[in-house]
């Protein structure tokens, strides 16, 4: 099961502490497994996640470190438990990276998300049709069910917006976001629409960066950053050409001050929203006097 799995965020969490914790307490790998009936090679492999700990090897482990903080114990048997729990994401393991399937399974732990968005709406604040032309644009070898394989996975994961105690979204758009027609300007009036009906709810806040704010802070691109309930750390995530990154610790905290100065040179929510429905009627405008003239 594991092989099938493969190497998870959570999993590489949950061996890091456990690393921490064993070389805390000046224990050998050989001494932990010995300990728990494995041998040393099988704790070397728990501890960089590549093999996922079982939660009554990961209560035992903690007893031979002398872990006897409730509250720590609780919280890394929680994430034992949840290294293991299958969710609906992991039905999409076999046709999407491992790193985005982790990243739906971020978004449903996350209690907040900020995000810097320059190439496309966040993809918890997309419609179908976006979803949908974004995938295509960015792969045009896909095949029909593949990319609509990826809009159900983006669709599903929207569904965190709707929980009894949703997240909070923070995201700051960049102007241009306004006015680059994905699929057309057809979608993107969907799109603005959508985005109009998502900031009336009370935990979606959306605000522009407009193109006076000059030149940007991240010329590096977008960036997203996940705030965790214990025992997880916080997480950011970036994309690239060559694939999703994650970073912690230091890496997070210069994001959060460079999103901090990007919010700062970006309009009020009020603003972005009136700024947001002057582009919707504009593009609504365009479509209807192209259409004029097509007739």
């Amino acid at each position: 099961m594991a092989g099938k799995r493969g190497m998870t965020l959570r999993a590489q969490w949950l061996g890091r502490q456990l690393r921490e914790l064993r070389e805390a307490a000046g224990l050998t790998l050989t001494e932990a497994g010995k300990f728990i009936q494995r041998d040393g090679g099988t704790i070397s492999r728990l501890e960089t996640g590549l093999y996922p700990a079982r939660t009554p090897d990961v209560a035992a482990l903690l007893n031979l470190y002398g872990v006897s903080d409730e509250q720590r114990r609780e919280g890394l048997l929680r994430l034992a438990a949840d290294v293991w729990q299958i969710g609906w994401w992991d039905s999409y393991s076999g046709s999407l990276s491992r790193k985005i399937v982790d990243y739906a399974w971020l978004e449903s732990r996350a209690r907040h998300i900020s995000s810097f968005d320059a190439l496309v709406v966040p993809g918890l604040l997309q419609t179908s049709g976006y979803i949908e032309a974004v995938i295509r644009r960015a792969d045009a070898d896909l095949m029909l069910e593949q990319v609509a394989s990826g809009v159900r996975f983006r669709v599903e994961r929207q569904k965190v917006l709707d929980k009894p105690e949703p997240l909070s979204l923070e995201c700051v758009l960049d102007e241009s976001l306004l006015y680059r027609a994905t699929g057309g300007p057809q979608i993107l009036s969907e799109q603005l629409d959508h985005l109009l009906l998502l900031v009336q709810r009370p935990n979606i806040q959306v605000r522009v960066l407009p193109y006076s704010a000059g030149a940007h802070v991240s010329p590096e691109g977008a960036f997203m950053i996940f705030e965790l309930p214990e025992p997880y750390p916080e997480v950011a995530f970036m994309d690239t050409p060559a694939g999703g990154i994650y970073v912690e610790a230091d890496e997070v905290e210069r994001l959060k001050s460079k999103l901090r100065r990007i919010r700062q040179l970006s309009l009020g929510p009020a603003e972005s929203i009136g700024m947001i429905r002057a582009a919707a009627e504009r593009v609504l405008g365009s479509q209807e006097a192209m259409n004029s003239g097509n007739t």
